[in-house]
């Protein structure tokens, strides 16, 4: 399984141009659980950027959420918890620490 997550994570990361933007909202998230306005003012984001890549990530595994609603707080999956060593590499390729 570990695999096949690798693979996402590297699509999801290293493959289109939101990728350094969905690392510094994983790496947020990583040091504490944050909603949509909290990632956004933190990060200096739109709203709707944010939005956008949260939905990536979610769709793709790589966060979760406590519940649908406003104010969801996001937080790194437990799949995503299992690859973080896959995650330091992409981040050293793609050149975000």
């Amino acid at each position: 399984m570990n695999g096949n997550f690798g693979r996402i994570l590297w699509y999801v990361f290293a493959t289109s141009k939101g990728g350094p933007t969905r690392i510094k909202i994983v790496n947020l998230l990583d040091s504490r659980p944050y909603n949509m306005h909290q990632i956004s003012k933190k990060l200096h984001l739109d709203y709707k950027t944010v939005q956008h890549h949260i939905k990536v990530l979610e769709e793709n595994r790589v966060i979760t959420a406590e519940e649908k609603k406003y104010g969801t707080i996001y937080f790194p999956s437990a799949m995503f918890d299992g690859v973080k060593d896959i995650f330091a590499e992409i981040k050293n390729k793609v050149g975000e620490k």
